[in-house]
């Protein structure tokens, strides 16, 4: 298949390698040694902080990029910590501080919640995602760039 060699932007289909790290180094995801990933700019699918700091770049480009909370996952919001009645939680659940339970949400999906604390009575759980607040570090390696009408 022929492609055209064009930079990233909006409505392109980039096809990379990348890892997620933070601040102190430890790294949250990586498809480096696999298969590239491919997506196209502007579909919602990716972090509007992340795919900004791709626009311009071209195929075997590597960059590292730094991405603060509010481009990323956001702060914490107070709100998201719920308090939840034990009768809603299996009898048989053993409880502890950093287990992540699945919850249904509002539309049938899936919602991760963490539990932060917990009594005889209550359980407090926290609905942030589990990277807000924190400063993200990406590596990216551009494989492919072409218009995403090629698919």
């Amino acid at each position: 298949m022929n492609t055209v060699d064009v930079p990233v932007g909006e409505g392109t289909r980039v096809f990379l390698n990348f890892s997620v790290s933070l601040e102190d180094g430890s790294e949250v995801d990586s498809n480096f040694g696999g298969e590239p990933v491919d997506f196209v700019v502007g579909d919602g699918s990716l972090l509007p902080g992340f795919e900004r700091r791709l626009f311009g770049m071209s195929p075997g480009q590597r960059q590292m990029f730094t991405v603060p909370p509010e481009d990323a996952f956001g702060q914490p919001n107070n709100n998201n910590v719920q308090v939840i009645s034990r009768e809603h939680f299996d009898e048989e659940a053993e409880l502890e501080i950093g287990l992540l339970f699945s919850f249904a949400d509002a539309g049938g999906g899936e919602l991760p919640g963490l539990v932060v604390g917990f009594d005889e009575e209550e359980v407090t759980v926290d609905f942030n995602h589990p990277l807000s607040g924190r400063t993200i570090l990406f590596d990216v390696l551009v494989h492919r760039v072409e218009p995403a009408e090629l698919h």
